[in-house]
């Protein structure tokens, strides 16, 4: 029998600038050559999971929505011992945006970030800062406020970080620790509006030792960061629970050479099949 493939999704989520439902009809057809794929809907997948080998979650939206759904899942795949790509021991956003806060504090290179009042001094004094729940996705109940206005906010349950203006933002994309492509946005204003980059070595540096931080042996992991006006880079998220890919922004050889790799890391999890 060849490996069957549970591939959670939410095809038809309304994700602005990106197309869900086309990534993963396609990604899915092309694992459908090496194994037996059925899709399901991400409230669907603890119910299923048990007649597949691996469950593969991929552009299933942001757990906010169906966050009793999720942790259902996630704690019956613990506990079953279940083959989930990409696993679930990652410290990024699969656990929501606490490591943004343990990161800064370790003096890694990230967006600086704080939880608290008493620490916003820890902040660089800018006229805006950008406010986020800590298990946001998608831009979900992010606001911006002035200086003025983050005197009297709210802040129990979000993080701060100011708002710092960049050239551009870039993203690395990753396959069992392994860099596969780079894209970036030149445009600060159109996140999604991305072209393929050169990734030098510095900047290969700097996204693989999130990589090599974070507890993911089998799966993908996209790390997304911003270059500052002096050239500086920092992390402004690990996705490593169901990142967007872009497959249509890379060239079909990048795209073979990738979907080749994530089939290679499927069947590591099922040598016996």
């Amino acid at each position: 029998m060849r490996t069957r493939v549970l591939y959670v999704t939410d095809l038809t989520y309304p994700a602005r600038g990106r197309r869900y439902g086309d990534e993963d009809i396609h990604l899915s057809a092309s694992l459908r050559r090496h194994f037996d794929v059925a899709l399901c809907h991400p409230t669907q997948a603890a119910a299923l999971m048990g007649a597949f080998d691996v469950v593969v979650v991929r552009n299933s939206g942001p757990v906010l929505s169906y966050q009793q759904a999720y942790d259902a899942f996630r704690t019956q795949a613990l506990n079953e011992g279940a083959k989930v790509f990409t696993q679930l021991t990652g410290k990024g956003d699969a656990l929501g945006k606490q490591y943004l806060l343990d990161l800064y504090r370790q003096g890694y290179p990230v967006i600086p970030t704080v939880d608290e009042r008493a620490d916003l001094s820890r902040l660089p004094t800018v006229e805006r800062y950008v406010i986020k729940p800590k298990g946001g996705a998608d831009s979900v109940g992010l606001r911006v406020l002035g200086a003025d206005e983050l005197a009297g906010a709210q802040l129990d349950g979000v993080l701060v970080q100011p708002l710092i203006p960049f050239a551009h933002e870039v993203s690395f994309y990753f396959v069992d620790r392994e860099f596969q492509y780079a894209l970036h946005a030149p445009n600060p204003e159109q996140r999604w509006d991305l072209a393929p980059c050169e990734a030098g070595k510095a900047d290969l540096a700097f996204a693989q030792r999130f990589v090599d931080w974070n507890d993911i042996d089998h799966g993908i992991q996209r790390v997304d960061a911003c270059r500052t006006r002096t050239g500086e880079l920092l992390l402004m998220e690990l996705e490593d629970l169901n990142p967007y890919l872009s497959l249509d922004r890379v060239d079909a050889a990048t795209r073979e050479r990738f979907t080749n790799r994530m089939v290679a890391s499927i069947q590591q999890l099922c040598p016996d099949a």
